[in-house]
């Protein structure tokens, strides 16, 4: 299970002194046991699944702490932000290529019978269960746009 995986290389990066993955994976697991704790699965503990969900909402809280770093001109900030989210990114499935997720997203667009960017939430709405964790809602909203777009 990830959450295993998880507690173990927080062992090694402990015994190795390596100071961003051990906090990275410490606020992590925190995360997870709060997910367990708030849908009550404290004694089972959470899915693989649930956990890489945990993990894409810690990766979009960095990425935007990231951005926002970046605008407040705080770059020593940003760069902390990004070794935290290059730890997290190790955990998560890579995620598809634009070239798959056009595909999935046209077959999203055929099967709503979307015409324009009106249909936007009816193709997000279809495709995201297909998508979910396969790839950023950023990613694959701006290719929904673009498809759209392209139809009109």
């Amino acid at each position: 299970m990830l959450k295993q995986t998880l507690e173990a290389d927080l062992k090694e990066a402990m015994k190795a002194g390596n100071d961003v993955v051990r906090s990275t994976l410490r606020m992590l697991l925190s995360a997870v046991r709060n997910k367990e704790i708030e849908i009550r699965k404290k004694d089972i503990g959470l899915s693989d699944e649930e956990v890489i969900e945990t993990i894409n909402t810690e990766v979009k809280r960095r990425r935007d702490a990231i951005e926002g770093f970046q605008k407040g001109s705080r770059p020593e900030l940003a760069a902390a932000e990004e070794a935290e989210l290059l730890v997290l990114q190790k955990y998560l499935p890579p995620e598809l290529a634009d070239e798959e997720l056009a595909r999935v997203v046209q077959n999203g667009i055929r099967e709503t019978n979307a015409k324009s960017e009106k249909d936007f939430s009816a193709v997000m709405k279809a495709i995201m269960p297909v998508l979910k964790g396969k790839a950023s809602g950023d990613r694959i909203s701006a290719i929904v746009k673009r498809e759209l777009s392209g139809n009109a």
